[in-house]
């Protein structure tokens, strides 16, 4: 049994208990940075209850994750070892979380890999346990990878649960206990077919807080903002991507408003006054054919076709976005469910999430973003015109999934 020296009040868990590895760790200033940086970024300007750190969710994913191991029947080894890769799976982070991801050019995990491994965190961990095998659980591999990372994974867990608190939304509220108790380790995590209904649910709630939370159009607005206002930093040479994951929210924020560049300037100005973009045009994925095929995109046409509106209509193109949906990917639907002595797919056993499979492009959307001086003019803009987009389809319009001016106009 592991032996826990201190406990940490969280808001959704209630005390969480540390052992001495761990606390001695907290108090790295690696760790102590995700204190300032906020787990979802400017979505604070939608909700503004959602100011919850990275700090918070990674000791609630140690939390689950170590009520996941126990479960499990794990040695006190492998327990704070699961632990250990749940508390610094985020450790990575940039300003913002992932709105400066995109600017870094580095994907979290691999920035997490490297505090991990050339900091002197490397050094307390190493003293235990191997840094490669902390690193490997953290992506998902080993034998206990799909505990912090996989299909029905415990950062998921904490994050839908956590944000859903901290906005308000309530579609995050979903049975832990239940997956837990019916999970089991064998080559992967299985879900006992009797945790089938907790999952669903969760994936459900996923499904809502996308166009909610993650993926409402406000924040596809002002993470769109930001990243192009310091992509031009980056350009300019007064910002190097490679300290990024080294500042927190407010060392960043300081730097633009430091900027030389006007540009830059304004982005900030307008964030910090929500004066923000508007959305002028938007194509629901699901009038194309083959959805997919949007994602296919590259950048530098986007880009193009931003200019070529600029052009036409005497704008500045870098108050022109043209701007493309995270694709919804949603992995809880290959998770491995046991039923009698078989194996299924959570897709093949749940006709809710296979309709969820179909229904997952009804709320992404192209959108066309600018100011709202621009807003009138932008409206004769077709997106079509200036973007090769794939082949539409001739079925109708699933409206239930339309905002209340698209119904009405669809009316």
């Amino acid at each position: 049994m592991l032996e826990y020296k201190k406990s940490i009040r969280d808001s959704i868990n209630g005390n969480i208990p540390i052992t001495e590895l761990e606390k001695e760790i907290l108090d790295y200033p690696q760790f102590q940075r995700l204190r300032r940086i906020k787990q979802l970024g400017f979505t604070s300007l939608i909700y503004p209850g959602a100011n919850h750190s990275r700090f918070e969710h990674s000791i609630g994913t140690m939390h689950l994750a170590s009520k996941l191991a126990v479960e499990l029947g794990l040695d006190d080894d492998e327990v704070q070892l699961v632990r250990l890769a749940g508390m610094l799976h985020d450790i990575g982070h940039g300003p913002f979380s992932h709105v400066s991801e995109s600017v870094m050019n580095v994907k979290h995990e691999e920035q997490t890999a490297f505090i991990i491994k050339n900091t002197a965190i490397s050094t307390k961990i190493s003293e235990n346990f191997n840094l490669d095998e902390v690193v490997d659980i953290i992506n998902g591999k080993d034998k206990l990878g799909p505990i912090i990372s996989g299909e029905l994974d415990v950062d998921r867990m904490d994050y839908l649960i956590r944000d859903s608190h901290y906005t308000g939304v309530a579609y995050g509220v979903i049975d832990l206990d239940r997956i837990i108790s019916n999970l089991k380790l064998e080559k992967f995590l299985v879900l006992d077919i009797k945790g089938v209904q907790a999952a669903e649910a969760m994936l459900v709630a996923r499904y809502f807080m996308y166009p909610s939370v993650y993926q409402h159009h406000t924040t596809r607005i002002v993470n769109a903002m930001f990243r192009r206002s310091i992509d031009k930093m980056v350009e300019s040479g007064e910002l190097d991507t490679k300290k990024l994951s080294i500042y927190d929210d407010n060392e960043l924020i300081t730097k633009c408003k430091n900027s030389t560049l006007e540009y830059t300037k304004d982005i900030i100005e307008r964030l910090e006054n929500r004066q923000l973009f508007k959305r002028i045009k938007t194509i629901r994925l699901n009038n194309f054919l083959h959805p997919n095929d949007v994602f296919d995109i590259k950048e530098r046409d986007l880009k193009k076709a931003e200019r070529e509106i600029g052009e036409d209509y005497n704008i500045d193109s870098n108050y022109i976005f043209i701007n493309l949906p995270e694709y919804p990917k949603f992995d809880e639907m290959k998770t491995q469910i046991a039923l009698n002595d078989n194996l299924y797919h959570l897709n093949e056993v749940s006709s809710i999430v296979q309709a969820l499979n179909k229904a997952r492009f009804n709320y992404p959307d192209i959108a066309l973003y600018a100011p709202k001086e621009y807003k009138e003019d932008l409206r004769k803009v077709n997106i079509e015109d200036y973007l090769d987009l794939p082949e539409k389809t001739d079925k109708n319009y699933n409206i239930t999934h339309y905002d209340q001016q698209d119904l009405l106009n669809y009316m």
